[in-house]
């Protein structure tokens, strides 16, 4: 556990740390493969076989995250894809409370994330997140994705922190390597980013089930 008394700012990542990431995981897996199949006459597998190796191949970069890449790409319109199953976006448990408990104990609360803006703003309008934070940033207005190096350097200039004095909670290990390497000093990982996964088998950074768990885990210890 992070030594709460050495850390001043909390950056969340938002899909899979504060955000259960079945939505986004059924979306790209299942649903998007759907309409695509049914605009070209294909099966659900032969869309899926096309998509996914399209998928992973930018998979990390700014091109992966941007909902206008992929409308354009795929010929869907993918904003609006996402408004028909938006009900499936779901805050992972206790994750309110959380931010709230920091938000009391006099930390900054700073969301960092990968969406696209259409995507950041559907997520916030349907779970209320934002009146829970501090700050939103997001990666397509810094032109880098979180695994960047160059992501770190411009967040310092838009969200001046003590790299020393923060705390990333992400559930992507890539990511995390980038902010080690960009001296953010506390790092977590979430182990079960999607709630309807088994939860992962993670070695490389000090790791939760959930980011609610790192909180309760401090019950029974004073907050700095």
């Amino acid at each position: 556990m992070p030594d709460w008394s050495r850390i001043d700012t909390v950056l969340l990542d938002m899909d899979g740390t504060l955000l259960d990431l079945h939505f986004d995981n059924h979306f790209w897996r299942e649903h998007v493969p759907l309409r695509f199949a049914e605009r070209h006459g294909l099966g659900l597998d032969e869309a899926k076989a096309e998509l996914y190796p399209r998928f992973r191949r930018v998979e990390g970069t700014m091109a992966w995250y941007c909902v206008d890449h992929w409308t354009q790409e795929l010929g869907l319109d993918i904003a609006a894809l996402k408004e028909e199953v938006a009900h499936r976006i779901a805050v992972l448990p206790r994750a309110r409370e959380a931010l709230d408990t920091l938000r009391r104990r006099g930390k900054r609360l700073v969301l960092v994330t990968n969406a696209h803006g259409k995507s950041l703003a559907l997520k916030m309008r349907r779970t209320g997140l934002a009146g829970h934070l501090d700050a939103v940033v997001c990666a397509h207005d810094l032109g880098h994705p979180k695994e960047a190096d160059a992501f770190w350097e411009r967040l310092r200039t838009r969200e001046p922190h003590d790299p020393a004095a923060t705390l990333l909670v992400d559930d992507s290990l890539p990511v995390l390597r980038a902010a080690a390497r960009n001296g953010v000093a506390h790092l977590v990982a979430v182990r079960r980013p999607d709630t309807r996964a088994p939860a992962r088998t993670i070695d490389e950074f000090p790791a939760v089930d959930t980011f609610a768990d790192l909180v309760s885990a401090l019950a029974d210890h004073r907050i700095g």
